[in-house]
C-alpha cells in the first residue's frame, strides 16, 4: 500500500514539474535573457520601437534554434558567437565572466567589513580617557572643569 502511495506521489510530482515545459515557455525564457542588438537596450522579446531592423530577424532565429532542439546554453552561445557577448542580458557563468558575478558581492562585503572595522576603531579610540590640561596650569577634572567652562561661556 505504501509503495502505491509513493508511486502516485512521484507521478504527481513529475506532472507538476512538466506543466509548462514546452517550447513556447522555453522560447520566452531564452528570449528574455537576451538584449536586442539594435542599440535600444531592451530585452529582445520586448523591443518595441517602430522600425527595429534587428528584433524580427533575431526572434525568427531564436524560434529556429529552439525548434532545432539545442540546449539553452548552446542557443545562448550561438547568439553570443553571432552578435557578440553584448546580446546576453546577464553574463554567462564561467571563465572571466565570473568576475561580473563575484565583484559586486566582494565589494559589498569588503565595504561592510571596512565600515565595521572603522566604527570599532572609532569606538575604541573614544573609550580612552585623556586627562585635560587647562592652560592656567594644573589638571582640572569633572565638576571643576564644567564650572570653568560655564563661567567662560556666559555672556
Amino acid at each position: 500500500m505504501l509503495r502505491r502511495w509513493m508511486q502516485a506521489a512521484a507521478v504527481c510530482l513529475l506532472a507538476v514539474m512538466m506543466i509548462g515545459a514546452n517550447d513556447s515557455t522555453r522560447f520566452n525564457r531564452i528570449g528574455h535573457e537576451m538584449i536586442c542588438v539594435c542599440g535600444c537596450g531592451q530585452i529582445l522579446l520586448e523591443c518595441n520601437h517602430v522600425g527595429c531592423p534587428d528584433s524580427d530577424r533575431m526572434i525568427g532565429e531564436l524560434r529556429e534554434q529552439v525548434a532545432g532542439g539545442g540546449t539553452d546554453t548552446a542557443i545562448m552561445n550561438w547568439f553570443a558567437a553571432k552578435y557578440g557577448p553584448t546580446v546576453l542580458a546577464a553574463p554567462v557563468r564561467g571563465g572571466f565572466d565570473n568576475v561580473a558575478w563575484i565583484a559586486p558581492l566582494a565589494v559589498f562585503l569588503l565595504g561592510t567589513v571596512g565600515t565595521a572595522f572603522l566604527i570599532r576603531v572609532w569606538k575604541l579610540r573614544s573609550g580612552t580617557k585623556v586627562p585635560v590640561v587647562v592652560a592656567g596650569g594644573g589638571n582640572v577634572t569633572g565638576d571643576a572643569l564644567r564650572e570653568k567652562i560655564r563661567r567662560e561661556t556666559e555672556y
